[in-house]
């Protein structure tokens, strides 16, 4: 697979399919290029899934791992690639946004999924600590089971039990090595300074949310469909509504990229 020199990192890169439009595909914290590359078949064009800094087979630098870096990721990669549209998961949609908020014109179209931050640092840092403890220092497969083992974690697969695998996909690609370095830096930084700079970026953009997640509240989906001039909100009422609406997100993602 291609890797992608920085001055500071290398980035593991994989591409799907050809042809227009070019679509970077950045993903979430703790997770890797693996994590949207079931979808990716499914929406047209061109799509280049990465690794951030710090995840999946991309290299781990011991410091680096501020938004203003992931931003670079972005960049970087969407450079590269020729892409013209951006598609960003968690802390991949932090990072297009630090960028966006800087260069309002860098894509024609984006999508943010289960956006987590605005102008605020992180509200569960503790939690976000616990899974950095809980890996460090393991094996790969070690640190995944031990993320799973996570008693909060178990609670919810009680009630969710169907989640369990689906974390267990998520996590398939997890670094143990770089994740606990991008956490302990990133909890302590936010996308963007003013959300009033969100007023500057008129690409079309589709946002994805959904109530009850204390990760990626809400709040922050609404904020950025409400500064945004061209934004398009999709807000689920719950985790399993999202989980079982993927068919319906994968459709309105298709009609809005060849839109």
């Amino acid at each position: 697979m291609p890797m992608l020199a920085l001055e500071d990192a290398t980035l593991h890169v994989e591409v799907d399919g050809g042809g227009e439009p070019v679509t970077i595909l950045a993903h979430g914290l703790t997770n890797s290029c693996l994590e949207l590359a079931d979808l990716t078949s499914l929406v047209p064009g061109t799509k280049v899934r990465f690794c951030f800094r710090g995840h999946g087979h991309s290299s781990s630098p011991e410091t680096g791992y501020r938004f203003a870096d992931f931003a670079r990721d972005v960049e970087a990669v969407a450079e590269a690639y020729g892409a013209r549209t951006a598609f960003g998961t968690s802390l991949g949609a932090g990072a297009i946004g630090h960028l966006v908020v800087k260069e309002p014109d860098r894509f024609d179209k984006l999508i943010l999924l289960l956006p987590a931050g605005l102008d605020r640092t992180f509200q569960y840092k503790e939690r976000l600590l616990r899974m950095a403890a809980l890996i460090e220092g393991k094996p790969r497969e070690e640190a995944i089971e031990a993320i799973l083992s996570d008693p909060e974690r178990v609670a919810n697969y009680l009630e969710m039990p169907w989640l369990q695998e689906f974390d267990r996909r998520l996590l398939a690609g997890l670094n143990p090595v770089g994740v606990p370095r991008a956490i302990r830096e990133i909890i302590d930084d936010y996308p963007i300074d003013d959300r009033e700079d969100l007023r500057a970026i008129t690409a079309p953009t589709l946002i994805i949310g959904r109530e009850g997640d204390d990760i990626h509240p809400a709040e922050v989906a609404r904020i950025l469909a409400d500064f945004m001039p061209n934004a398009e909100l999709m807000m689920f009422d719950d985790a399993f509504q999202m989980y079982t609406g993927i068919p319906q997100i994968v459709e309105r993602v298709r009609e809005f990229v060849l839109s």
